[in-house]
């Protein structure tokens, strides 16, 4: 359940190379950096509203638009036919594809996002896939780094499987849906078509096409009249 055919369109991507030889999905973010040394001829075909730093190795491809305050250190591979808005930082090996948003002061690092996904203001995306139109509301982040010492560790069969990753964020399946200012915790798995409420803490794995709600109850009271103006 956690190889890259089971969460991802291998079709909706120019790089399904990198999950090459992968048991597991997240294998390839350690194959990020190689892939891109590999293939990555730098060119902008792409156009600018305002001032942008992009790297010298960088390609961006047409149709694309890069917003005023964009920095795109790379190495990076950016699709045709993105939206790049205001402010988002593109750091070291990020590989973006076709008709993906990344909105404003959004960070993005060593990461891989498949055609059509969309990650459209204040969030954090590091060491981790996004599938085919997999979508991110506004601020949510997606922790990579526990605070304990050790690599990330996922369950598999009942049992904690160490992945051999220091860093490793999250796997959103195609169609996944992360409400507005969820935090996704390092090795975070979630399967297509599922959904996370907004202000979910979540860990762990989430089956494709299933639902988890945040039910925190709310109290409403009376507000006092000296409060009142």
């Amino acid at each position: 359940m956690f190889k890259a055919a089971e969460l991802f369109d291998l079709s909706q991507t120019e790089h399904a190379e990198v999950f090459d030889g992968c048991e597991y999905a997240w294998e390839a973010l350690n194959k990020l950096g190689d892939y891109l040394g590999r293939h990555l001829r730098p060119g902008l075909h792409n156009r600018c509203q305002g001032v942008a730093y992009i790297g010298e190795q960088v390609f961006i491809g047409e149709g694309t638009v890069i917003e005023d305050g964009v920095m795109i250190k790379g190495p990076a591979m950016i699709g045709r036919n993105c939206e790049i808005r205001h402010n988002a930082y593109i750091r070291e090996r990020v590989i973006i594809g076709d008709n993906c948003t990344l909105g404003n002061s959004c960070e993005v690092k060593n990461s891989l996002l498949f055609n059509g996904a969309v990650a459209p203001h204040f969030n954090y995306i590091g060491d981790s896939v996004l599938g085919y139109e997999a979508h991110l509301g506004a601020g949510v982040k997606i922790s990579n780094v526990k605070l304990a010492p050790g690599n990330i560790t996922v369950e598999m069969e009942g049992r904690a499987f160490d992945t051999g990753l220091r860093k490793f964020g999250a796997l959103l399946g195609d169609h996944s849906e992360v409400g507005c200012n969820a935090v996704l915790n390092p090795g975070s798995i979630i399967g297509r078509g599922a959904v996370i409420y907004p202000n979910t803490n979540w860990r762990g794995f989430l089956a494709a096409n299933q639902i988890a709600k945040n039910k925190a109850a709310i109290e409403v009271v009376t507000r006092g009249p000296s409060r009142i103006r």
